[in-house]
């Protein structure tokens, strides 16, 4: 038994890395995608959610697994806490990122949730979290501030508080969004948490896209951008991060979202020549090992 237990372990914590890398590319898509189609940052959020929710619900269909969805109150009731967290946690983002900067707005998302899911689940189990979970949480926030500080673009005054705000709402959107899924529900699996929460999710951003404009250019490398923005970094993504928060404990799981800032910023030092400096260099080696030292030594 407690081999079983160790390998469905180890499959989520895979699943939760997968994860989160290919959210780290989902951010240079994009982006590539909002500058070659002109689009705004949440017609992008909108778009991304509602052809990953169709990619999975295809996949479903094809497979024989969509006439076997559940049509209970709790199925119900999950898919649209998932669909609203999801919208929430898009919608907040970019609204912090249009009052501060891409920077602060993505610390300040990103790293609040493992520090929510820790508090929260602290409070519902009346027991602090251990040594090592603190240590991590710490080096990670240290990590990610000399991964991606820059204080170009960011507001003054009222607009600074308000995007550290928003950005504080979608991060604790994110968290709820894990604790909440974490939970299982008879007949809903990763895949179909996935598929429809990213629909409910993208028709919620919807009329803040159309808002902003949404027509896209149907030129190839547009369209390219958008299956894979769509395919992998969501469908895909989501289903992983799903699957792994059955056998993985939910501060590991808010840890490894912070893979997707590590992930784009490498990608873009990479593919793009931007330069990470010693800071951020220094940043990303210790992210890696502060979310090491989670998987080493994990909360149960």
């Amino acid at each position: 038994m407690s081999v079983s237990v160790a390998v469905r372990a180890r499959a989520g914590s895979v699943s939760l890395v997968v994860a989160g890398v290919l959210w780290g590319t989902g951010g240079l898509a994009g982006s590539l995608l909002s500058e070659r189609a002109g689009l705004h940052p949440l017609a992008v959020a909108a778009y991304r959610l509602l052809l990953g929710g169709a990619f999975a619900v295809l996949f479903l269909w094809a497979t024989g697994r969509l006439r076997a969805l559940p049509r209970t109150r709790a199925a119900a009731v999950r898919l649209l806490l998932a669909g609203v967290l999801l919208g929430l946690f898009q919608a907040c983002y970019f609204a912090a990122v249009s009052l501060t900067s891409v920077s602060i707005a993505t610390m300040t998302t990103i790293g609040s949730v493992p520090v929510f899911v820790a508090l929260a689940t602290a409070v519902a189990r009346r027991r602090a979290p251990r040594l090592p979970t603190v240590l991590s949480i710490a080096g990670a926030l240290l990590g990610l501030v000399l991964l991606r500080w820059s204080p170009d673009g960011a507001g003054e005054g009222w607009e600074t508080i308000a995007g550290l705000a928003f950005a504080l709402v979608s991060g604790a959107g994110f968290a709820t969004l894990t604790l909440v899924t974490r939970n299982p529900v008879e007949g809903l699996d990763p895949l179909r948490t996935t598929a429809f929460g990213c629909l409910l999710g993208g028709v919620a951003l919807l009329p803040g896209a159309l808002w902003f404009g949404a027509a896209v250019p149907l030129s190839a490398d547009v369209l390219a951008l958008a299956v894979y923005l769509g395919a992998v970094p969501t469908a895909l993504a989501y289903a992983a991060y799903f699957r792994g928060l059955e056998h993985s404990h939910p501060v590991l799981a808010a840890l490894s979202a912070l893979l997707e800032p590590l992930t784009a910023a490498v990608l873009a030092a990479v593919l793009l020549d931007d330069r990470l400096g010693l800071a951020g260099w220094c940043g990303a080696a210790l992210l890696v090992a502060a979310i090491g030292v989670s998987y080493w030594r994990p909360e149960r």
